[in-house]
């Protein structure tokens, strides 16, 4: 890491010429991040990560392996993508037919973890601290500490804010802290 560069590159990485980059972000080997590209502050992108001109990336974001992450997709702070998922960004591509205009947004909020080889399909909301099964296809919203797994996903409980599954009780057997339902949502007790 240089004195003028707070992040660290690896060697084969390569990282365009205006692309905003986080101080102490770590980029591993073969990635690429594309100029206008923003990722926050204590991040890790694996090998082979990919981020395009248009995406946001907030604050201690772990991508592992062999992620791209396209124009339209913003990624909360703490978010956490297996390796090998994806997202995308037109609803029906044709090689033929350039769509670049319909690029549908896709947003996932703070504390999300998305499970190894999952599909996020562009223009869904990804609610704060859920969890998205590995190899699930996320094709609607998908509300805040819920889990779903599946193709296409489906939910199948609530997680903690620590990642725990959640019982009946609705307390997370780690952190002990309590959760209620509040108009089908679930919310920290505290709120």
């Amino acid at each position: 890491m240089s004195k003028v560069e707070k992040y660290f590159a690896h060697e084969t990485a390569v990282i365009d010429l205006g692309a905003s980059i986080g101080e102490g972000t770590k980029i591993w080997h073969f990635s690429h991040v594309m100029s206008g590209a923003v990722i926050g502050k204590n991040c890790n992108l694996g090998q082979n990560v990919f981020v395009g001109s248009k995406a946001v990336i907030g604050n201690n974001v772990k991508i592992q392996n062999n992620v791209s992450v396209y124009d339209s997709v913003e990624i909360g702070d703490d978010v956490f993508c297996g390796p090998s998922c994806v997202f995308t960004n037109v609803i029906n591509p044709r090689a033929s037919v350039e769509r670049k205009s319909e690029f549908r947004a896709t947003k996932v909020n703070r504390g999300v973890t998305i499970g190894a080889n999952a599909t996020i399909v562009c223009g869904v909301t990804l609610g704060e601290f859920s969890f998205i099964g590995a190899g699930a296809v996320v094709t609607k919203d998908v509300e805040p500490y819920a889990l779903v797994v599946g193709v296409p996903a489906q939910q199948t409980g609530w997680v903690s804010q620590c990642g725990i599954i959640l019982d009946n009780t609705l307390a997370c057997p780690e952190s002990g802290q309590k959760y209620k339902l509040v108009n089908g949502k679930l919310q920290p007790e505290n709120e």
